[in-house]
């Protein structure tokens, strides 16, 4: 399994969106960044997403699932809203993230998340 990073504007799709998709997921469109879209394309079904709200909130704000490889469409699921949200701020002071695409390479969005900062950004997210 495989962990990543999600992006989407939430006045465009949001995590209470996509939690309303259910178990029959979204698709998961307008991805235009060549390294992003190649990123898409390498995530395998059951592979977890953090889902990240850009441009307002600037956060991570819920998991989804892949539930489809290889298709622009409906990758994802829904798994769960973060009874916290973990501000870019936050993230930023962290020194053991400070390796992450979404701080690198923030215009990406869809990006890859190592085991180790996938459980670091876990523990934040817990009140």
């Amino acid at each position: 399994m495989k962990y990543w990073l999600m992006k989407s504007e939430p006045d465009v799709w949001s995590i209470d969106q996509q939690k309303k998709a259910g178990t029959k997921g979204a698709p998961w469109d307008g991805v235009r960044n060549y390294q992003a879209a190649k990123n898409l394309k390498s995530m395998k079904k059951g592979d977890l997403c953090f889902f990240y709200h850009s441009n307002i909130g600037k956060e991570i704000v819920g998991i989804v699932e892949v539930i489809k490889e290889a298709y622009l469409d409906k990758t994802d699921k829904f798994v769960e809203k973060l009874s916290k949200p973990i501000t870019l701020e936050s993230i930023k002071k962290s020194k053991e993230l400070s390796h992450l695409a979404l701080i690198k390479q923030s215009r990406l969005s869809v990006m890859p998340v190592d085991s180790k900062s996938w459980k670091i950004l876990n523990k934040m997210s817990k009140v």
